[in-house]
C-alpha cells in the first residue's frame, strides 16, 4: 500500500437484517400477522420480538432456500403456534346459524348458483409464482371477519388440525368448518373480484 492512500475497501451489501427499513416494513408485516392470530398486541409484540431476536441470532443457519422475508416469517409462525398451543380458554364468538349470506351462491339442489359458478382460474402453480397475487391474498385475507381469517389461517397457514383449533379456541367442530367455509367463500369471491377479473 501506498503511504497516504487509503485501503481499498470492498463494498458486501447490507444484510437486510440489519437495513433499518427493511427491518420497519417487515416488523409491521409480522405484528399484522401476530395481531391477527393471537388477539392481543403485547403478546404479538412478544412473538415478533422473539421471531426477529431468533432471525439475528440463527443468521448463519438461513439456508437462502427461501426469501429471507420468508425464512423469519416461518419463525415467526412457530412461536405463534407456541402461544396458541399454550393458551387453550380462549372463545371465538360465532354464529353459525345463520347462513343466509352463503345461501345466496347455492340453488335449491346446493350446487352453484349460475351467477356465482367459479369461472376458468390460472393454474395454482401459475397463481403461486406471481407475487402480486399472494399481495392481493393477504388483502382479501385482512378482510374476512377475525374469527373466519383467524380460524383459516390457523388451518391452512399454520398448519393446525381441527381438534386442535377447537380444542385451543373453544369451539365445536360445527362451528369450525362454518367459519372455514366461509372464509373460503369470501377468499374465492375477493380474489374472483380482485385477482381473476369475475363480475362482482
Amino acid at each position: 500500500m501506498i503511504p497516504g492512500q487509503q485501503p481499498h475497501r470492498v463494498d458486501t451489501p447490507l444484510d437486510p437484517l440489519h437495513d433499518p427499513e427493511f427491518l420497519t416494513d417487515l416488523r409491521r408485516d409480522m405484528l399484522r400477522f401476530a395481531e391477527m392470530q393471537l388477539r392481543n398486541r403485547a403478546q404479538a409484540e412478544d412473538a415478533v420480538q422473539e421471531a426477529l431476536t431468533g432471525a439475528l441470532l440463527g443468521r448463519e443457519s438461513f439456508a437462502s432456500r427461501a426469501s429471507l422475508r420468508t425464512w423469519v416469517l416461518s419463525i415467526l409462525k412457530n412461536k405463534i403456534i407456541d402461544v396458541l398451543r399454550a393458551k387453550v380458554r380462549e372463545n371465538v364468538v360465532a354464529d353459525v346459524e345463520n347462513d343466509d349470506d352463503l345461501n345466496a351462491y347455492f340453488n335449491d339442489r346446493q350446487h352453484w348458483a349460475e351467477d356465482t359458478r367459479p369461472s376458468e382460474w390460472q393454474t395454482p402453480q401459475q397463481a403461486m409464482e406471481n407475487k402480486r397475487f399472494w399481495e392481493v391474498f393477504e388483502a382479501c385475507l385482512y378482510r374476512l371477519p377475525d374469527a373466519s381469517a383467524r380460524i383459516f389461517t390457523m388451518r391452512e397457514v399454520l398448519g393446525f388440525d381441527t381438534d386442535e383449533i377447537c380444542q385451543t379456541l373453544a369451539i365445536t367442530s360445527n362451528n369450525c368448518w362454518v367459519q372455514l367455509h366461509r372464509a373460503r367463500l369470501a377468499l374465492r369471491a375477493c380474489l374472483g373480484a380482485n385477482w381473476f377479473g369475475e363480475a362482482a
